[in-house]
Order: C-alpha cells, then sequence, then structure tokens
C-alpha cells in the first residue's frame, strides 16, 4: 500500500524567498560546481537553504523544544562514571548537570579520601564552538597524561601532555590522527600521521625526558609506513604489556608488526606477511601468542602458537607450529579476544540468533583448559561485551550489557564462583520506564529468499496493533547494529511510535557471510533487504502501511536512498544525516578522504565493469530525469549534512537536496525537499551533549511530522500504562 501524505503545515508564503533552483546552472546539471569549498557561491546555497528550511521549521519549533525539555527530564543529567583501578590510582569521570563534557579525576588506590581533579574536558571545550576528544593516553607510571584534540571537527588532531595532575598542558604535535599508545619504557609516545587524503599512512615514536617542570621533545622517529592507498595504519599493546602492535589493515587484509613495548628503538618485527583476503588479530600471555584469523575459515578460528619461535628475528608465525584452540564453525564469527593471565575472554557471534555471548576459557599452566562456559545473557535480543578491564591478573571481569528495552548496564562476575555484581545502571527518569517496553525479533523475506533479520521495541499496551514507524538500516562495512538503548528514542515510543531496526546484509549481525553478501557485487542485496523489512512489518501488523518513516546515517544514508529510488511507495518520509549519495564520483576520485581505502568495499571503478555496477545504485546517478513538469519521486525528505565533514563531503548531500528540489520544481510545504547544512561540525555533528541532543530532537519533531504524530501526541499520552506517572 502506498504510503500517505503527511499533513500540510499551515506555513506562511515569502514569495521574494530564494530556493535551490534560484542556483542551478545550464552548463552543471549534475551540481558538481558545489564542490567548490572556498567560492563565495556555495556558502550561500548553503546558507539559503539552511534558512528554506527555518522557514518550514517554525510550526514544529515548539514540538522540538517539547521533545528536547522532555528528553532532559527523563536523563540524569549529573553523573558519575564507573570509577576504574589501575596499578596506582583509581580514575573515573564526572559531569555536572550544565556542562557538555566531562571531568576527570583520580584518587591513589590505597587512600580513596584523597581524590584530585586531573583532566578537565569541559574547561579546554569551553574555548571553541566544536572540541572532541581523539584518544587519552595514560603512561605507564600514572603520573604524565597524552591526548590528542579535535577542534574544528574535520579529524584533524593536535597532541598535547600534562604532568598529573594539575602541570600545565603542553603542546607536542598537530595534524595528526587521534591514537596514542606509551611504551613501557614511560618516556616514548607512539602516533600516527596522514597522507595528503588524510589516509593514516605511518607510525610514529616521540622521545620525551619527562620532568613535572621542565619536558624536553625528542625528534619523532618513523617507526612504519604504508605504501598501499587501500591500507590504514593503528596501534595498540597487548593486554600483557608485552608488545607494541603495529597493524596495517585494509578492509579485508591486515597485518600485524611486533615491537618490545619496554624496547620501543626496536625495528618492528613481521608477525604474519600480510595475504590478500586474510584477516587477523593477536593478543598475548606469557609464552603464548593467540592468533585470531579467517585463513581458510570464513567465520574465523583461534590457533596458539609459542612466542619463543614466533618472535625470532628470522622467523614468522608462518614458519610455526600452531596449536588449533577453536576450529571453524558453519554458524557460529569469533569476532575478538582478549588474553588474561588465567585465559581467555572471547566474543562470538551465533548466526541464527545474530546474538553475541562472551565465553571464557581457562587454562592451567601447562596450557590445559580446566573451565569453559559462557556467560549468562540477560535476555535476547541484547548487547554483551568486555568492559573495562585494565588488570592482567584479576579474577574479576567487568563486562557491559543493555537492549532495545534495558538501558546500559555495568557488572563485575567473579571467574572463581560466578557471583555477579550490579556496578552501576544507568538511571532512566519520567513516566516510561524499561518494564513498560517490549522488543522482538521478526525473520522476513528478502527478494532471493534469504531471511532477514528486524528488530522492534514499541511500548508493551501498543504492541497488538500496527503502528507508525521508524525504520533504521545502516547495512555496510561488517558493523553490527546489536540492539541498543536510546532515552531520546523514548520519546518517540512514548507518543505511539515503534522503532525497527533493519539488519540488512553488508551488516554483521549475522557474521562474516552476512557482510559479504552486502558488499561489492552483491550490494544491492541491502536495498532489497531494506525493502523487505518495511514490507515484513507491515505485513505481520507491526506498522500501519500508510505511516513509515526511513532513517539513515552515512552509509545508511546510501541504504535508505538507494531504497527510495528502487521503490519510495512504502514510505511517508525520510530522514538522510550526511547521506554517502553520490557514490560513483567520490569513488572515481582517489584524492578524496576514504576514496582508495574503500575499493574493497565498493570495488574500483576504474574497473568497467565495477563502474558500471556502482552506477546501477548510486543515488545521485539514479533519480529519475528532469521533466517539464514536477515530478514527486520521493517522500518528504530531511537531508542533513556538515561542512567540515572529511568523510561524506558536504556536497552529497547538497547535491541530493539540489537535484530533488528540480524534479519537484517547486517542493510544497506538505510534501517538503529539505537540507540542513551545520557549519561548525564534522561527520559526527555536535560535541557537546546538549546541541546533540537538540538536533536529534529536530529530527524526531521531523519525523513524527512525517507519521502524522504531532496531533496524536494527546492520545498517545492518554493511553500511558496506568502505572507510569502522568506525564
Amino acid at each position: 500500500m502506498k504510503a500517505q501524505q503527511p499533513k500540510e503545515l499551515n506555513l506562511p508564503t515569502h514569495a521574494t524567498q530564494r530556493s535551490a533552483l534560484d542556483f542551478q546552472r545550464s552548463d552543471d546539471p549534475n551540481w558538481h560546481w558545489l564542490e567548490a569549498h572556498d567560492t563565495p557561491q556555495v556558502k550561500d546555497f548553503l546558507n539559503t537553504a539552511n534558512q528554506s528550511f527555518d522557514q518550514w521549521f517554525k510550526p514544529l519549533k515548539g514540538l522540538a523544544e517539547n521533545l528536547y525539555q522532555s528528553q532532559l527530564a527523563r536523563r540524569e543529567l549529573a553523573a558519575k562514571g564507573l570509577p576504574t583501578a589501575h596499578d596506582h590510582f583509581t580514575l573515573w569521570s564526572e559531569i555536572s548537570a550544565e556542562a557538555d563534557h566531562p571531568v576527570w579525576w583520580r584518587h591513589p588506590n590505597d587512600s580513596p579520601d584523597h581524590s584530585e581533579c586531573f583532566f578537565d574536558i569541559q574547561a579546554r571545550a569551553s574555548e571553541h564552538v566544536f572540541f572532541d576528544i581523539g584518544d587519552m593516553a595514560l603512561s605507564p607510571d600514572e603520573n604524565w597524561l597524552a591526548w590528542s584534540e579535535d577542534t574544528q571537527g574535520n579529524e584533524t588532531y593536535t597532541v598535547w601532555l600534562k604532568h598529573l595532575p594539575d602541570g600545565a598542558p603542553k603542546q607536542l604535535l598537530s595534524d595528526v590522527g587521534p591514537e596514542l599508545c606509551w611504551a613501557e619504557d614511560n618516556r616514548t609516545l607512539i602516533f600516527t600521521r596522514f597522507d595528503t587524503t588524510q589516509r593514516p599512512d605511518s607510525l610514529w615514536r616521540l622521545p620525551l625526558e619527562l620532568e613535572p617542570h621542565s619536558t624536553r621533545i625528542g625528534e619523532a622517529t618513523l617507526m612504519l609506513h604504508e605504501d598501499d592507498g587501500e591500507f590504514w595504519v593503528s596501534l595498540g599493546k597487548t593486554r600483557s604489556r608485552q608488545w607494541l602492535l603495529l597493524e596495517c589493515a585494509s578492509k579485508d587484509t591486515s597485518e600485524t608488526w611486533l615491537v618490545p613495548a619496554s624496547l620501543p628503538e626496536t625495528p618492528p618485527h613481521c608477525f604474519l606477511p600480510r595475504e590478500t583476503g586474510v584477516e587477523y588479530g593477536i593478543d598475548h600471555r606469557a609464552g603464548h601468542f593467540y592468533l585470531l584469523h579467517n585463513r581458510d575459515a570464513r567465520h574465523f578460528c583461534l590457533d596458539r602458537i609459542d612466542e619463543s619461535t614466533a618472535t625470532q628475528s628470522h622467523n614468522t608465525a608462518n614458519g610455526t607450529s600452531t596449536e588449533r584452540l577453536i576450529a571453524h564453525r558453519q554458524n557460529t564469527t569469533l569476532e575478538s579476544i582478549d588474553a588474561f593471565s588465567w585465559g581467555l575472554a572471547i566474543s562470538e557471534r551465533d548466526h541464527a540468533q545474530a546474538q553475541t555471548r562472551i565465553r571464557i576459557i581457562d587454562y592451567d599452566t601447562h596450557h590445559q583448559v580446566q573451565h569453559d562456559r559462557y556467560l549468562l545473557l540477560p535476555e535476547t535480543p541484547c548487547s554483551q561485551v568486555a568492559g573495562d578491564n585494565p588488570h592482567f591478573n584479576s579474577r574479576h571481569f567487568r563486562l557491559a550489557e543493555e537492549s532495545f528495552t534495558q538501558p546500559p548496564s555495568w557488572f563485575e562476575i567473579n571467574l572463581d564462583n560466578g557471583q555477579r555484581r550490579l556496578l552501576r545502571r544507568l538511571p532512566v527518569l519520567g513516566d516510561l520506564q524499561p518494564e513498560q517496553l517490549t522488543s522482538r525479533r521478526l525473520w522476513v523475506r528478502s527478494h532471493d529468499g534469504e531471511r532477514i533479520p528486524v528488530s522492534v521495541v514499541s511500548r508493551s499496551d501498543l504492541s497488538d496493533q500496527p503502528l507508525p514507524t521508524l525504520l533504521y538500516g545502516y547495512g555496510a562495512y561488517g558493523d553490527e547494529l546489536d540492539p541498543w538503548f536510546s532515552i531520546a528514542r523514548l520519546e518517540l515510543l512514548n507518543r505511539g511510535v515503534a522503532f525497527a531496526v533493519a539488519h540488512v546484509r553488508g551488516g554483521g549481525e549475522c557474521g562474516e557471510p552476512w557482510y559479504q553478501s552486502g558488499k561489492l557485487e552483491h550490494k544491492a542485496n541491502s536495498f532489497h533487504d531494506f525493502i523487505a523489512a518495511r514490507n515484513g512489518l507491515v505485513d505481520a501488523g507491526v506498522s500501519c502501511a500508510e505511516r513509515v518513516v526511513a532513517y539513515g546515517s552515512s552509509a545508511g544514508g546510501l541504504l535508505v536512498a538507494a531504497s527510495l529510488n528502487i521503490d519510495a511507495s512504502g514510505f511517508c518520509g525520510a530522514v538522510l544525516d550526511v547521506p554517502f549519495v553520490d557514490v560513483l564520483r567520490t569513488m572515481q576520485n582517489p584524492d578524496l578522504p576514504l576514496t582508495t581505502a574503500e575499493y574493497s568495499e565498493w570495488g574500483n571503478p576504474d574497473d568497467p565493469d565495477v563502474c558500471q555496477r556502482i552506477r546501477s545504485y548510486s543515488p545521485l546517478d539514479n533519480l529519475p530525469p528532469y521533466q517539464p513538469h514536477p515530478q514527486r519521486p520521493w517522500p518528504p525528505v530531511l537531508i542533513e549534512g556538515s561542512w567540515h565533514d572529511t568523510r561524506v563531503a558536504y556536497w552529497e548531500p547538497a547535491k541530493l537536496y539540489a537535484r530533488l528540489c528540480q524534479l519537484e520544481h517547486s517542493p510544497s510545504a506538505a510534501h517538503p525537499i529539505l537540507l540542513r547544512t551545520d557549519m561548525d561540525t564534522g561527520h559526527s555533528g555536535a560535541s557537546g551533549r546538549f546541541q546533540a541532543w537538540r538536533d536529534t530532537a529536530r529530527q524526531d519533531a521531523f519525523i513524527l511530522w512525517a507519521l502524522g504524530c504531532t496531533e496524536r501526541q494527546k492520545h498517545a499520552e492518554q493511553k500511558t500504562p496506568r502505572s507510569a506517572p502522568a506525564p
């Protein structure tokens, strides 16, 4: 059934107001001139679009403000983070009710009454419109803090250092990547640098002579350089703190180099040379390396390799004997490992249930299995992930759990007796409580017969009837959309809206095959899966056929836009947040950030067959051609971009807006094509929490309007479960 059009807003008309059509050029029908970042006409276009949005949105400002204030009332605005004991100090963060950013505190492990503030992020952020911490690295002796910060939103970072608790910050580096890691010598900092396309292509070590009041900075030395444009470098350290990990990886191939953590000047040693299509990760216990890999094992397997032979200068792990600890299984993916002195914590994903679990294996001194068990799940589906466990020898294991109905909770498990202790649970204030929500998972058939999981959450008292629905999707890079709780989402649920997630192919919810069957030549499966999810929700009586809004961000914006090009009739609205929609043109420009690194995700269009394949679904290449009479190929749509975005350039959402306006000739208040570009932020949006919440409330106001729910608020409140207090 075709989705109905939302009710028209009562908007004033302004005959003199400019529109996107005033900027069209006969010699550039594809609006490529918008890529000229530094020309005044580009900002003029974006500002005009922002003004048009503001004008259209005026009747919804009250609703957006109500959503925002209601959202604040549900939150614990002043909060204390979970304290974590390190070797010498216990650390935690606190945020005041009016602050955007936290303050970090510590006390000596043996003196809990002697607390001191050592890093005030709110104070540093107050000097900037945008402020984001890329990484924080505590020195091994816990007396120094290094951090990277981005003050523009373009994901280019400056590195600072301070002596704790109250030393003056000193700038160390600029125009570098976010990642930082200390060597165990307590005087060497490892960091990454970019190439001209903002690809992290090299790893460097920076020697420091550390004195509380006089720090000398040495000359940075190159540790590893990656020439292949499809590979990014990253850095880490084994949990044993014995080895630095210098990693090079593309979307489907990886390679790791080892450096003794206490001797960072040592030349890197290749653990296992790269092999196309083989991904691996490693961790370490005394005498053993653990290799998680997919060589001849599509869903990954786990091997043990003797440390003494794998680290000899003339040898690599290819030339050593291995012991298979966990064999390849058809229905389970091994996702990650964490090594401890006592054994391993392993994250596994069950394909049939699209569910992760943590597995604990204890070994004795002869590496014989003493215990092998899975941690219990509180419900399914849910998210269960390892928490912050800094102590290599600890038998108390921290983990975090949440679901679509339950807020994040942090637990500590005594691995000796199995006792489970709640450390913290995110408070949920207000009239709609977690126990008044229900979630379920549907399995729907896609165009080729594949079963697609779709998660749904709604108010329990409304779950027996079709509801207006917000359908969310992503479906790229093998990223998993495991269940997550959202306080902002409660505002939609309380107004009678259901929230659904389409776990389409291209994501990782059902393991590596799920990802592989939604990328490259199989990418179209993602779009058909999304449409099938919408139809399945309607057929199951979960969603109103006339009231389904689609939401996608970044690569999820590609998912939604391509799906609308295939069949827009099932949606009454859409929100596209920093959408990747000019896929072909972007992938044809290797000078842009991300392009070469993503050839293995989308393909290299230098190949004519790949070029044609990308062209067949790239949203901007599949809009209907311009006609002399108005068309309405899409439902009402809100498109959002960011001026400093280096992942999806501002011009991609801007071009989509312009092209859709051309097709509509003159979008009406009842059928708007809207563009809002944030001129102060990057890909992830506002850095402060209050502005981020306002941005969410603005999007939600549009969603409620598109669903026809702006006048249904009173009805939804009247049906609030009796056990909840009146709002």
